[in-house]
């Protein structure tokens, strides 16, 4: 059965000759992402603003800098997208898969919001995946194949429930970017997809006893998600098996959303 899904021994797709660049990859769910591509032998590239934490990582799955390399990204920064597609390109001569996993949410009262606020979040949650997919699609387009994978949120889908309204409209403009994206590059051998997660549990770090038995109470299938879960959804669209997913965004939301 294995064989048949091209799965090595620990369970993961199979990378082996594909270099990835996560963003947002020093912590939660770009780290398990980061793994779980690694694991299947892929190369990676584990970028974040936060180049320590992206150093952690780096070396936590390989010490030589062979197989995984950390980047300082700042996905407001176009700059910062074409430094890191020079570097992946020039040490490992190919990118094969980009996840934008980076993303910033924000809760703000509605009334409170100003117009400087409203623009960060989406230069950081949107306009970052137009800047992404713009740049790393011309590269994979050139060599006829390419996997993006957009993490958006269920907030993006259906307003979200505590989210503030910038951070929903960002979302849900990464979801429509993820469709454009897709349909432009049909036919090229790049195909672009997204995952709209719901409630994860990383973010029971911020969150009260109370609001966490709250939200499994709510949840249909009664607990968070795990960062394995949707690090093993994002290696589906990454993988070559994932080749007929076009502009399709996956729901990963315990039932929240059923569409």
């Amino acid at each position: 059965m294995a064989d048949s899904f091209d799965l090595p021994a620990n369970g993961s797709f199979s990378f082996n000759d594909r270099t990835a660049l996560i963003t947002g990859g020093g912590r939660g769910v770009g780290e398990a992402i980061a793994r779980e591509i690694h694991a299947g032998g892929g190369r990676v590239a584990v970028s974040d603003v936060d180049l320590a934490v992206a150093q952690d990582v780096a070396a936590s799955l390989d010490p030589s800098g062979a197989s995984a390399v950390a980047l300082q990204l700042d996905v407001r920064e176009k700059g910062d997208f074409l430094a890191a597609r020079d570097r992946i390109a020039s040490q490992w001569g190919r990118i094969d898969i980009v996840v934008n996993n980076a993303g910033f949410a924000k809760r703000t009262p509605t009334q409170d919001i100003t117009p400087e606020e409203f623009d960060s979040i989406v230069q950081i949650n949107m306009r970052s995946v137009f800047l992404s997919c713009q740049i790393f699609s011309e590269h994979m387009r050139e060599a006829g194949y390419g996997r993006i994978v957009n993490i958006t949120s269920l907030a993006g889908q259906n307003g979200g429930t505590v989210a503030s309204p910038h951070y929903a409209a960002s979302k849900a403009g990464a979801i429509m970017l993820t469709k454009y994206f897709a349909r432009y590059l049909a036919g090229t051998g790049v195909t672009v997809n997204a995952i709209a997660p719901g409630p994860i549990d990383t973010a029971k770090a911020r969150l009260s006893a109370e609001q966490i038995a709250r939200v499994e109470e709510e949840v249909p299938i009664g607990r968070f998600m795990t960062v394995s879960e949707i690090a093993a959804a994002a290696a589906l669209l990454a993988s070559d098996r994932g080749g007929f997913f076009v502009g399709a965004t996956l729901d990963m939301n315990g039932g929240l959303y059923l569409r």
